[in-house]
C-alpha cells in the first residue's frame, strides 16, 4: 500500500479553522484546539441568534404598533383583533413602519377597524 502523506490537507483544514475564527481574542484565534472549540459554541450561539432576532423584531415591531395606536385612543390587542375581524391582511413589519414613518395613512387604517 502506498503510504500517504497528509501535511498538505491537514494544513488547510487548520488554516480554514482559524481564518473563521478571525477577530477572537487571546489564543482562541491563533491556535487550533482553543479556536475550534471557540469556533463550536460560536456557530451554535449564531444559530439561536438567528431565532433570537426573529422574536426581537416582532417584539419591537408590536411594541411601535401599540405606541401607534395609543395615540388614536386604541390598544394594539383591540386594534390587531379589529384588523383580523375585518380581514385586513397587514402584517405587523408594515404596520410599524406605517405607525413610524407614515402616520397618516396609518390613521386611515385605524379609522378603517375603528
Amino acid at each position: 500500500m502506498v503510504r500517504v502523506k497528509r501535511g498538505v490537507n491537514a494544513h488547510k483544514k487548520r488554516e480554514k479553522l482559524l481564518k473563521h475564527a478571525k477577530g477572537f481574542h487571546w489564543g482562541r484565534k491563533s491556535k487550533e484546539r482553543l479556536a475550534r472549540e471557540a469556533l463550536l459554541h460560536a456557530w451554535s450561539y449564531s444559530f439561536a441568534g438567528r431565532k433570537q432576532k426573529k422574536r426581537d423584531y416582532r417584539a419591537m415591531w408590536q411594541s411601535q404598533i401599540n405606541a401607534g395606536t395609543r395615540t388614536h385612543n386604541i390598544s394594539y390587542s383591540k386594534f390587531i383583533a379589529a384588523l383580523k375581524k375585518k380581514n385586513i391582511e397587514l402584517d405587523r413589519k408594515i404596520l410599524a413602519s406605517l405607525a413610524a414613518d407614515h402616520p397618516d395613512t396609518f390613521a386611515k387604517v385605524v379609522e378603517m377597524v375603528k
